[in-house]
């Protein structure tokens, strides 16, 4: 965030909504040229970890092996399925708008199939979630899209 708001919780409050830096006006072009090279870097480092192994909860996913386990047990999942997962998963905790998730996954072309998507998320639930009406990986952000909750008890 580049703004004259320059007080502590104004800070506190925007890192903790999601803000990946805050620098306040006026500011010196320097640093801000530093503070965007990081955020680059940052970004390059997690494009580059797109075949790490993830785990959340009782939830491991290895895009490398094609392979999902809940609590040690492998989980079928259609090679769609695994991509709207693994997406989902790589952007822990952050709401993915429906267009996004359909591009991603399906190609540019798509983008208001949102039937597709909804189907897609419902088997995944009925495949993951201990209780798929009551979801806890899988939730839905109403009227912006989907998100994989990075706060899953491991109980």
């Amino acid at each position: 965030m580049l703004t004259v708001m320059d007080s502590e919780d104004d800070k506190v409050l925007a890192l903790d909504a999601g803000a990946d830096d805050y620098i306040t006006k006026p500011f010196q072009l320097r640093e801000l040229t530093a503070r965007l090279h990081s955020a680059v870097r940052r970004r390059s480092a997690q494009a580059n970890n797109r075949d790490a192994p993830i785990r959340y909860g009782k939830l491991d996913l290895d895009p490398v092996k094609y392979r999902v386990l809940k609590a040690g047990r492998p989980i079928h999942l259609t090679p769609k399925e695994f991509e709207v997962l693994h997406y989902l998963m790589m952007h822990a905790g952050e709401p993915i708008p429906h267009a996004r998730l359909l591009k991603f996954v399906w190609g540019p072309e798509y983008g208001n199939e949102l039937e597709y998507l909804r189907t897609f998320v419902r088997q995944l639930r009925k495949k993951i979630e201990d209780d798929p009406r009551n979801p806890r990986y899988l939730l839905t952000d109403a009227y912006v899209g989907n998100r994989f909750s990075e706060q899953v008890p491991t109980t």
